[in-house]
């Protein structure tokens, strides 16, 4: 099927040698014409002319789809495979340009990889220095219980947490550290709430859990940032009424009673950059925290939804059991 669709671009590509042809065949026919030739002989003679052109043209046809499907091929496995050797003067100029762009690429390469490198190194090494200085402010801050220090210590949590957040961006794109073992689900739930103990007596926010008593194949550090964005989320979007943590066959809910999010925004939550109706209002959002949470899932084998109604609150579900993994 896909040799048929090559004949129209393959007689387009030969056309001239086809027009030249049948310019020779009218020649031939015109002085045969001319000196009064036997017709049979002619037709004879034409129709060996004939079979002979179509046996050449189906064996050079043959060749062609060959070739087409050689460089197909090559495109697949562009940075990789060896070209193979030029067979005309065409094919040779073709190649020296291609080994050029091949070589323009690579060095292009090299250099974005050692940029992206610096970069990376950079901001990292900067991301673990501002720990420091925030950690001083904290424990200054627990020198004395005041209404001031308890809100400056919330505001330092969350810059704490913006910094955590861009650190986890910089990793996203090489978890090799990830190591999946069975842990019990508790302890990574218990560790994420024990972290925002404080931001759940500032804004007065009831908790509701029950211990599932489960252990779940995952990573550790990655369900652990999962869960944190989820909190966080939660917490900031709900003023007064209560978090709900359940789990159900290995389902995990978080559930708030916050503003919800719109209908239309549901769908593209997950994207990244996206804020949404909400984020835009309260100019609180992001667009990264729950982009993130959806790349780390899926990189876990793990399943993230989301079911909400505006003004009532939302619930993400992440499945801990949608795949079958082996703890190392």
């Amino acid at each position: 099927m896909k040799a048929v669709k090559l004949i129209p671009k393959y007689l387009w590509q030969y056309k001239f040698v086809i027009a030249v042809f049948f310019v020779f065949a009218i020649i031939f026919a015109g002085i045969a014409y001319l000196y009064h030739l036997d017709i049979a002989a002619i037709l004879y003679s034409t129709l060996l002319c004939a079979v002979a052109a179509i046996i050449m043209i189906a064996i050079h046809f043959y060749c062609y789809c060959k070739k087409h499907n050689e460089r197909l091929r090559l495109l697949e496995y562009a940075q990789t495979l060896e070209l193979p050797s030029p067979q005309n003067l065409t094919e040779a100029d073709l190649l020296a340009v291609i080994e050029k762009l091949r070589e323009q690429c690579k060095l292009g390469y090299e250099a974005k990889r050692q940029e992206k490198t610096e970069y990376l190194d950079y901001y990292t090494m900067w991301m673990h220095q501002i720990k420091t200085p925030i950690a001083a402010m904290g424990l200054m801050l627990q020198g004395e219980d005041t209404k001031e220090n308890r809100a400056l210590a919330g505001e330092l949590f969350r810059i704490e947490q913006y910094v955590e957040m861009a650190l986890w961006y910089l990793r996203m794109d090489d978890m090799s550290d990830t190591v999946f073992m069975s842990y019990d689900l508790d302890g990574i739930i218990k560790d994420a709430v024990r972290k925002f103990a404080p931001s759940f007596v500032s804004k007065k926010i009831k908790l509701d859990y029950s211990p599932a008593n489960i252990t779940v194949i995952t990573d550790k550090k990655w369900l652990s940032f999962i869960i944190e964005q989820l909190l966080a989320n939660a917490i900031k979007y709900t003023e007064k009424g209560s978090i709900t943590i359940k789990v159900e066959n290995k389902i995990l809910s978080i559930a708030d009673t916050g503003i919800g999010i719109a209908k239309e925004d549901i769908p593209r939550i997950f994207e990244k950059g996206y804020t949404g109706y909400n984020g835009r209002v309260e100019r609180k959002s992001t667009g990264i925290g729950l982009y993130l949470c959806r790349r780390a899932a899926n990189k876990l084998s793990h399943k993230i939804s989301v079911t909400s109604l505006a003004g009532e609150g939302s619930t993400f579900y992440i499945d801990l059991n949608t795949y079958n993994l082996q703890a190392e």
